[in-house]
C-alpha cells in the first residue's frame, strides 16, 4: 500500500487501493448506487467508476467513446503511438475495433471447448498434488499454499516455458497488477525483467519450435504476414495476468466464503450436484476482476462532464451485486438457476478464457472439498486481500477437518 491520502467520500474521490475498499468493497458499492451511481475521482490523473449493471454494461459496449489502450489503471497514460496502434500493450484486450477482432480470432482455438477440457486431467492432478504436500496439517494457507499454484501451474504448460519458473510468474503478476501506485519511471523499471524474461523464451522457441501456445504465435500469419514482436509479446503478458491472478482470486474468494458459510460448505460437500451453479454463484458474488478504459474524447455521458484520457473503472463486481439487474443480488444463493452474471465482461473484450477459468475453478473446489469437507478460517484477521483491479484473497489461513476426522 502506499502513503497516500485516504478517501473521504468515495463519491468523489474513490480509490479502489483504499483499505476499506480492498478489505470490504461492497458496502461502498452499495452506497455509492443508491446516492452516486457513477463516482468521480481526481487520483490517478481522474477517473469514473460507474456501479450499476445498466452503466457498466453500456460503456463495455461502447466503443466509440471508450478506447482499450490500456486496462490496469496507473499514474501516467499509454502513448497513441506505443506500441504501435492499433495492437496495446496487450493484444487483444488492449485492442480496439477493427484490428480486435483480428486479435482475438487468433487465440481463440487455444481456448475453445475441446482444448481446455483436455487439461481437466493435469489440473485435478496438480491439485491433488497440492493437497498431498498439506497432509498432517491442521492449518494451512489455501491462498499461498494451495490456489496460488495452480494457475501459473496451467499457464506455464500453455505458453511453454520452464516449470521451475512458476514462482517467477506469481512476481510478475504482483509488478503488474499491484505496483499502479508508482511512478511511471518506477513501473517501466520494474517492468524490465519481465521483458527480459519474456525475450530470452521467445528466442528459446525460434531456435525449439514445439508445440504449444508460442511457437504458434510466433508462427501464425495474418494477411501473409507473421506477428509484429510488440503483438506477441503483448499476448503473452496478457495471458500471464489474465490467466494466473484472476482464477486463484476466484479459487480463493470461494473458499473463503465457504469456510465463512458453513451451511453452503455443508450443502456443497454432501450435494455435488450443485458444483455447476456453485459456480456461477462463486463468480457473480466474489466476481475478481474489474476493467478500465480511457475516454476517447470530451463528451457527456451518464450524466457526467468526461475528459479526453479519463479512466473509466468497469466495476464488473459491482454490477453483479445491483438488485436492479439481480433477485436477491446482496445474497450468495448456491442453487441460483438464472445467472447472467459479468464476472468474465461483456462486449467485446468479454473474457476469451472462461472456459479455462470454470474449469480451474471447479476442479479445485472439488478436489479441496473431496479432501476437507469441513474447514473453517483459522483467524479472520489475518486474511488479506490483494489491491486493485483483481480481487482476491492473498493469504487465507483454514482450520482443516479431514474426511476421516
Amino acid at each position: 500500500m502506499s502513503d497516500k491520502e485516504p478517501v473521504r467520500d468515495f463519491a468523489t474521490d474513490w480509490d479502489h487501493t483504499d483499505p476499506r475498499w480492498v478489505a470490504d468493497p461492497y458496502p461502498i458499492w452499495d452506497d455509492l448506487r443508491r446516492r452516486c451511481p457513477v463516482a468521480h475521482t481526481e487520483r490517478y490523473g481522474g477517473g469514473w467508476f460507474p456501479t450499476t449493471h445498466e452503466a457498466v454494461s453500456r460503456i463495455a459496449n461502447d466503443t466509440e467513446h471508450f478506447t482499450s489502450r490500456t486496462v490496469v489503471i496507473g499514474n501516467g497514460r499509454p502513448l497513441e503511438d506505443a506500441p504501435p496502434a492499433p495492437i496495446g500493450v496487450a493484444p487483444p484486450i488492449s485492442s480496439d475495433p477493427p484490428f480486435h477482432q483480428i486479435a482475438r480470432r487468433l487465440i481463440l482455438p487455444a481456448f475453445a471447448p475441446g482444448p481446455v477440457n483436455a487439461l481437466e486431467p493435469m489440473i485435478r492432478d496438480l491439485c491433488r498434488r497440492l493437497l498431498d504436500g498439506l497432509v498432517g496439517h491442521e492449518e494451512i494457507d489455501a491462498g499461498a499454499e494451495f490456489a496460488q499454484f495452480i494457475p501459473p501451474a496451467v499457464i506455464i504448460r500453455m505458453l511453454g516455458f520452464p516449470e521451475r519458473d512458476e514462482d517467477l510468474f506469481r512476481e510478475f503478476v504482483h509488478v503488474v497488477l499491484e505496483g499502479i501506485d508508482q511512478p511511471v519511471e518506477q513501473r517501466i523499471e520494474q517492468f524490465a525483467p519481465i521483458e527480459e524474461y519474456f525475450a530470452v523464451q521467445i528466442e528459446d522457441h525460434r531456435a525449439h519450435p514445439r508445440d504449444d501456445l508460442t511457437s504458434y504465435l510466433l508462427n501464425v500469419e495474418v494477411g501473409g504476414q507473421k506477428l509484429a514482436p510488440e503483438h506477441v509479446f503483448g499476448t503473452m503478458i496478457l495471458i500471464l495476468v489474465a490467466g494466473i491472478d484472476t482464477t486463484w482470486s476466484a479459487i480463493g474468494a470461494s473458499l473463503w466464503h465457504l469456510a465463512t458459510h458453513p451451511e453452503d460448505l455443508a450443502r456443497l460437500a454432501g450435494e455435488p450436484d450443485l458444483m455447476a451453479t456453485a459456480v456461477e454463484e462463486f463468480l457473480r458474488f466474489y466476481a475478481p476482476v474489474s476493467m478500465a478504459r480511457l475516454v476517447k474524447e470530451d463528451v457527456d455521458y451518464l450524466g457526467c462532464a468526461m475528459k479526453r484520457d479519463d479512466w473509466i473503472l468497469l466495476g464488473f463486481p459491482a454490477a453483479n451485486r445491483d438488485p436492479a439487474a439481480f433477485p436477491d443480488a446482496d445474497r450468495f444463493v448456491i442453487d441460483r438457476r438464472e445467472n447472467r452474471h459479468l464476472a468474465f465482461g461483456l462486449g467485446i473484450h468479454r473474457c476469451a478464457g472462461s472456459n479455462l477459468a470454470r474449469l480451474e475453478l471447479r476442479v479445485a473446489l472439488e478436489e479441496f472439498l473431496a479432501r476437507y469437507p469441513r474447514f473453517e478460517l483459522a483467524n479472520p484477521a489475518d486474511v488479506t486481500w490483494a489491491p486493485g483491479q483483481v480481487r482476491g484473497p492473498r493469504h487465507l489461513p483454514l482450520r482443516l477437518a479431514s474426511l476421516e476426522g
